[in-house]
Parts: C-alpha cells; sequence; structure tokens
C-alpha cells in the first residue's frame, strides 16, 4: 500500500511521484486536467503541462475564507451578485488554471462564471500559504494580472495584513494595505468594506 492511501504523511515529493505515475509532469494538458480535477477533491493548479498539488488549508485559513465569504455574499447577493470558494478552477489561459480561495462576480449572470470552470472573475482572493508565501505574494499576483482579473486580494495571517490591488494597465498596483484596526475597501465594489480586525479574530479560537 502506498504511503499515501495508509494514510500517512505525504511530502510533496512524494505527491510529485504519484502525479508522475498517470501521466509525467510536462505532458498534461487542459483536457486531462480537467479530467482529473473533475475527480479529486485536492486543490490542483496547472501551468503548461505541469501540475501542482497544494496542501490543505488549515482550520485558521478556512476560518479567514468563512467569514470573508459570508461578508461578501451578504453584499453582493441582494444585488445579484455571487461568490464562491475553492475548489473552483479559474482559467488564466489556454493551458493555466488557478484555484482561488474566494472568486466573485458582481452578476451571477456573467458569462465568464461557468459550470466547469471560470474565464474571468471581478475579485479574487488569496489567504497566504505557510508552506509557499511566495505563490499568493508574487506569482498569482502576476496570474491575475494576466488573466485581466479587476481586483486582487492578499490576506497575510502572518503580518494580519490584508492587501487589496487594483489592475492598472497590464499590472496591479496597491489600492491599500490595511492593518488589524483599518478597514479595508474596495475600489472595484463601491461601498463595500472590512474591518481587518474581524478578518483575523475569525481565525482564532473562542
Amino acid at each position: 500500500m502506498s504511503t499515501a492511501l495508509a494514510g500517512e504523511p505525504v511530502s510533496q515529493a512524494q505527491v510529485n511521484g504519484l502525479v508522475e505515475e498517470v501521466l509525467p509532469q510536462g505532458c498534461w494538458s487542459d483536457d486531462d486536467y480537467l479530467w482529473l480535477t473533475d475527480r479529486t477533491r485536492r486543490l490542483v493548479e496547472f501551468t503548461d503541462g505541469y501540475l501542482e498539488i497544494l496542501p490543505m488549508p488549515s482550520r485558521g485559513h478556512q476560518r479567514i475564507l468563512a467569514f470573508l465569504y459570508s461578508t461578501f455574499h451578504a453584499f453582493l447577493a441582494p444585488a445579484g451578485g455571487e461568490v464562491l470558494f475553492a475548489p473552483l478552477r479559474l482559467r488564466i489561459r489556454q493551458g493555466k488554471f488557478r484555484e482561488p480561495d474566494l472568486l466573485l462576480v458582481r452578476d451571477a449572470r456573467d458569462a465568464r462564471s461557468g459550470e466547469r470552470f471560470w474565464t474571468g472573475a471581478d475579485v479574487v482572493v488569496e489567504v497566504v500559504s505557510p508552506d509557499n508565501p511566495e505563490r499568493d505574494l508574487i506569482v498569482k499576483r502576476g496570474d491575475y494580472a494576466e488573466a485581466g482579473i479587476p481586483e486582487y486580494w492578499i490576506v497575510d495571517p502572518a503580518t494580519e495584513t490584508l492587501t487589496v490591488l487594483e489592475l492598472e494597465d497590464a499590472g496591479y498596483v496597491e489600492h491599500g494595505v490595511y492593518g488589524r484596526h483599518a478597514r479595508a475597501v474596495s475600489p472595484t465594489l463601491p461601498r463595500f468594506e472590512v474591518d481587518i480586525g474581524d478578518v483575523f479574530d475569525a481565525a482564532r479560537d473562542e
């Protein structure tokens, strides 16, 4: 029995080895990726033939997302918008897919919000993962700009900051970096704001 099947801790190298047993890295197509992710609950991202299997989120990570999801939903739903959470595939372009923690559209009928995957969004949100902070802070900043996403929120539990990025031309500029005693505001969603202290308090045990 493999380590994965035995329920023992699995290293990233072992995960990569399991992927190689199915199809060598570099040989995956968009259709292969969609087939795989239709059949797994793991978060898997894809770039030009290569898969990256992401770590499972922590409880604190999930609590932050639950709070933000509820806050966005309460604001968007009455106006006909929609916010959804991972796992949900976002196609950056042909050959590249990401699975944001949260993604939303101001109109739930938006043609970009497809059934199998989305081809765009008005806002995406990522909570920085401790295994590889650069993924959310740098790499995905470029990815979501490439996809033309107007607004990207980066929630960093390590620094208790929330950065709101606004797309300008082909890249993001900082709309604001908000700490615990501030309220983040959105350039894309007029009158929407969130208390940063409440965001990070949501991750704590009572």
